[in-house]
């Protein structure tokens, strides 16, 4: 089996290649679409390490499956890739996960303010990483349409987190702190 350099040398000039070879600025869109996605999938498996029911680890480890491909669906351009794009059934899986842990969840009446646990805080650091990936990828669909499939995966996928955060506080008996404004009298 033929070894993979982990340096190439050819991104010194600060750009990088495409998928169909094309070279394009670190700092183009889809790099910072697909480089979002990567911290994402970063905080991620943080979060799978840690002390977490196996369930969440299923999910988590099939979440960042999902990323994986969709980041190889934004960094391609035109290539046939050969793989199974992420689809409506993914979204529709992510949808299922919020569901079953809202469930076993109090009402949600107020915002929550993120902390409590560093779990609980590193889920939120990574819903607001999907957020920015969000805008991002909705950022790029503007100048280069995209599957729209992403973007409402992305969507559910920090649902999934806030969500997963909830779940979080709830099984390390957690108090959630709950914003609540004061009003003008």
């Amino acid at each position: 089996m033929k070894k993979i350099k982990v340096y190439t040398k050819t991104g010194d000039d600060g750009t990088t290649s495409l998928f169909s070879g094309k070279r394009v600025a670190k700092h183009h869109i889809k790099i910072k679409a697909y480089g979002s996605i990567d911290e994402l999938n970063s905080w991620l498996g943080w979060i799978r390490d840690q002390n977490i029911a196996p369930e969440r680890k299923d999910e988590i480890i099939k979440i960042q499956k999902d990323l994986m491909i969709i980041s190889s669906q934004l960094a391609n351009d035109g290539v046939e890739l050969g793989i199974v794009p992420v689809g409506q059934n993914e979204v529709t899986l992510l949808a299922e996960y919020i569901d079953k842990m809202t469930d076993s969840l109090p009402p949600l009446k107020n915002f929550v303010i993120p902390g409590g646990h560093t779990l609980v805080s590193s889920t939120h650091l990574a819903r607001s990483v999907c957020r920015r990936a969000e805008r991002i990828i909705t950022e790029l669909n503007d100048n280069e349409p995209i599957d729209s499939v992403l973007i409402f995966y992305i969507n559910r996928l920090s649902d999934y987190l806030f969500t997963l955060s909830r779940k979080l506080s709830f099984d390390l008996a957690v108090k959630e702190e709950k914003w609540i404004p004061a009003r003008k009298k």
